[in-house]
């Protein structure tokens, strides 16, 4: 036979080949389930007194109304609506350099090459291999062998498939396509939780920078009086218990001061780690209250969007759907298998006739592979994959009832905050008018020293409070933000960047 002649069983095997491919198409659908995506939520408001419309307002550089505009879109830089170049500068350095991010586009790379490696199964396996052999056999007297060493050389290509009938292959690249979704989503999730951390982690400092200037400034107030107090025990106006109460204080006062600075140095060390390096570098910007401005207006998706828009709910979706995939792969292993293959090569004891007629090796074949008894196996694997699925569906319950929580939390701790700011600095001024007209009263021997006493802690109390209730409104309403998801769908729109 020649190789030509070979060629025709070519065609035969084309043929064959080409019936695999267009089974599955015959075919139509795959095993299992097709997946259905989850209905949007129905409910009109986050809570149950509705969508809210403004905050109150008070009378502070903080105090500004801040409104909620319902169906509003979230931008992707949502931190710029602070006004802040320092923590804009911190933001960008840190989506350079923090290794979390750096794992998270690690893995979602990993996860979309598993994802093509897996669009293999739909083509045709191809292998070609070549051998040089030097064989001797044992001489044989009936046989007339000689037992003279011989060469044999073969070269040869391989070829097999498996057409994907019951639709096994596509339940497979299904299900890893939405694995890899889900991990683009857990990489925007991580982005959202970094930027959220960065902010949060500067307005906390700032809240410890102005605690700790408050707490020296109200030290220095007391040292002061603890002074005048002195002179008057010296000249006999005031009695010693009442300045060693006054000592006493300023001693309190000063223990208030370590824990602040412990808690900064941390806040700091944190932020170093945020920004993608060691402690010991330190960090270039540092903040106070005044390096931002309170967002008045705060866009506010309506409820229907934020299954669509939180990247944890689009992960959790994107597994529900992965799971989904598992069960028709499940069930294809217990259905048929229609191998396919096909081999052609030349063998030759010489490499000078590798070519001749008659050298020719060449091979067809196809079968049918159906489990029959695996001890179970396969249908308990199947009912794993399908309780698998019941689970993922639960999870995706979970975490979109979870973000419903987190946005109707971070709404009512914006209102109440709003609320307690404006309490706060009317607190803030009267106990500083008091504490005024004490300290007059206590150097002009009309009130006890008591009195002084409970006005300077009632001020010191006042004053820390009304700094915490600024810095809450700030770091609210960025909680605010990463609730709605952080606005990644706007990313490519404002400028031109994706992760």
């Amino acid at each position: 036979m020649t190789i030509f002649n070979e060629l025709k069983y070519n065609g035969i095997l084309s043929a064959a080949l080409l019936l695999g491919f267009c089974l599955p198409v015959l075919g139509g659908c795959a095993a299992g389930p097709d997946f259905k995506t989850p209905a949007a939520p129905t409910v009109a408001s986050y809570g149950p007194e509705g969508m809210p419309k403004e905050t109150v307002q008070a009378n502070d550089e903080f105090g500004g109304i801040q409104r909620f505009l319902s169906g509003g879109d979230v931008p992707a830089a949502w931190w710029a609506l602070y006004q802040s170049n320092p923590l804009n500068d911190l933001i960008a350095k840190a989506v350079v350099s923090n290794a979390s991010l750096d794992a998270a586009r690690a893995a979602l790379r990993a996860a979309d090459e598993t994802a093509a490696a897996s669009y293999g199964s739909f083509f045709p396996a191809i292998s070609g291999s070549a051998s040089v052999d030097r064989n001797k056999s044992r001489s044989s007297a009936e046989s007339n062998s000689s037992g003279s060493p011989f060469t044999l050389y073969n070269t040869s290509v391989a070829v097999s498939y498996a057409p994907d009938i019951f639709g096994g292959a596509r339940r497979a690249t299904e299900a890893r396509d939405a694995a890899a979704q889900a991990q683009r989503f857990e990489l925007e999730a991580a982005y959202l939780t970094l930027t959220a951390n960065v902010v949060t982690t500067a307005i906390q400092e700032a809240s410890l920078r102005e605690q700790i200037k408050a707490t020296q400034e109200i030290i220095a107030a007391q040292e002061k009086q603890l002074a005048m107090m002195q002179t008057q025990l010296e000249v006999g106006a005031i009695a010693k218990p009442a300045y060693l109460s006054q000592l006493q204080t300023v001693a309190a006062s000063k223990t208030a001061l370590p824990p602040l600075e412990q808690q900064l140095a941390a806040n700091r060390h944190l932020m170093s780690v945020l920004l993608g390096q060691f402690p010991s570098e330190g960090v270039p910007t540092s903040f106070t209250l005044a390096n931002f401005k309170l967002p008045a207006e705060l866009p506010l998706s309506l409820p229907s969007k934020l299954v669509e828009q939180r990247p944890d709910i689009r992960a959790a979706r994107a597994n529900l759907q992965a799971a989904n995939a598992e069960v028709g792969i499940a069930m294809t292993a217990m259905l048929p298998q229609f191998p396919l293959t096909a081999s052609y090569g030349i063998g030759a004891s010489r490499l000078a006739d590798m070519f001749s007629p008659g050298t020719a090796l060449w091979g067809l074949g196809a079968g049918i592979l159906q489990p029959i008894f695996q001890g179970g196996e396969l249908l308990h694997n199947k009912r794993a994959k399908e309780a698998l699925f019941d689970q993922a569906a639960a999870q995706y319950r979970a975490t979109v009832l979870s973000a419903f929580q987190n946005v109707a939390d971070s709404l009512k701790a914006l209102e109440s905050d709003a609320q307690s700011l404006a309490a706060q600095v009317d607190n803030e001024r009267a106990a500083a008018q008091a504490l005024e007209m004490t300290q007059q009263q206590f150097n002009a021997g009309a009130i006890s020293h008591i009195a002084l006493l409970q006005a300077q802690t009632a001020y010191q109390t006042a004053k820390i409070g009304l700094i915490k209730a600024k810095a809450a409104r700030l770091a609210d309403t960025a909680a605010l933000f990463q609730s709605l998801g952080g606005g990644w769908w706007n990313r490519d729109k404002e400028n031109g960047e994706s992760l």
